[in-house]
C-alpha cells in the first residue's frame, strides 16, 4: 500500500466528527482518543477497511478485533449478552472492561473468524458521540504498532502509524492509560483474558455480591 498523507485535527475543532465519519464511509481508517488509550478505528461492515488494520498495525490476522459501541442498545445487533452479565453491564459500562461474547451475524469473519466478538462502551463523551454518528459502533483496536506500547498521546501514535493511516484526532494525553480489561463472558464464572483498567478483584466483588442477593 502505497504511503497515506496522515491529517492530524485537534478534538476541538469545528466539523470533527463529521470529517472522521466521511473518512470511515469512504473505508478510511481514524485513530482517536478514548477513556483508555488511542485506538485505530474502521467501519464495522467494511471487510477491505478492517484488512487495513491489520496491515497498519502489523497485526496477526488471527487476532480478532474489538467493537466500541455508543449505546447498550447497540449490543444486541453484535452479540448475545448473557443475564448474568447484566450487573458487570450496569456497573462498568461506560468504562474500561471489554466483554467477550457469543457474536451475531452481523459480525464479520473480518473482525472475528470464531464464534465470539468483544464489545464495549468507551468512557468518553467524544467517543461515543463519534461511534453513534458512524451508525453505533467501530472496529477499532489500539492505534499501535503491535508489540509496541499502546498509546496514549497523538504523537505517539503519529510517531507509528503516519503515513498508515487517513485521519488522526489530537485529544491530548488519554486519561485512564491502562488498556481496558478483557472479560470472557461465554463461560461462567468469567475468565479475565487480559488485565487492565477494571481490577478483576473488582468483578468478582460484584459478582458474589450479585449472586448473594439472589440466593436471599
Amino acid at each position: 500500500m502505497s504511503k497515506l498523507s496522515t491529517v492530524v485535527v485537534r478534538l476541538g475543532e469545528k466539523g470533527v466528527i463529521e470529517q472522521a465519519v466521511a473518512v470511515l464511509r469512504a473505508g478510511g481508517l481514524v485513530a482517536f482518543p478514548t477513556d483508555t488509550v488511542y485506538g485505530l478505528g474502521s467501519l464495522p461492515s467494511k471487510p477491505d477497511a478492517i484488512a487495513r488494520i491489520y496491515q497498519a498495525k502489523g497485526r496477526n490476522a488471527s487476532n480478532p478485533i474489538a467493537l466500541l459501541l455508543a449505546d447498550v442498545e447497540n449490543v444486541q445487533r453484535f452479540a448475545e449478552l448473557p443475564a448474568a452479565a447484566y450487573p458487570l453491564v450496569r456497573r462498568f459500562w461506560p468504562g474500561g472492561l471489554t466483554l467477550v461474547l457469543l457474536k451475531t451475524a452481523a459480525v464479520i469473519d473480518r473482525i472475528s473468524a470464531g464464534p465470539t466478538v468483544g464489545v464495549r462502551i468507551p468512557d468518553l463523551a467524544f467517543a461515543r458521540d463519534l461511534i453513534r454518528a458512524a451508525g453505533g459502533a467501530l472496529a477499532v483496536t489500539s492505534a499501535n504498532l503491535s508489540g509496541e506500547p499502546a498509546a496514549f498521546t497523538a504523537q505517539e501514535v503519529l510517531e507509528q502509524l503516519d503515513g498508515q493511516i487517513e485521519l488522526l484526532i489530537d485529544g491530548g494525553r488519554c486519561a485512564g492509560g491502562i488498556p481496558s480489561t478483557v472479560l470472557d463472558c461465554t463461560v461462567w464464572p468469567p475468565v479475565v483474558l487480559r488485565h487492565g483498567a477494571v481490577p478483576e478483584s473488582a468483578i468478582r466483588e460484584l459478582l458474589a455480591a450479585h449472586a448473594h442477593s439472589k440466593e436471599t
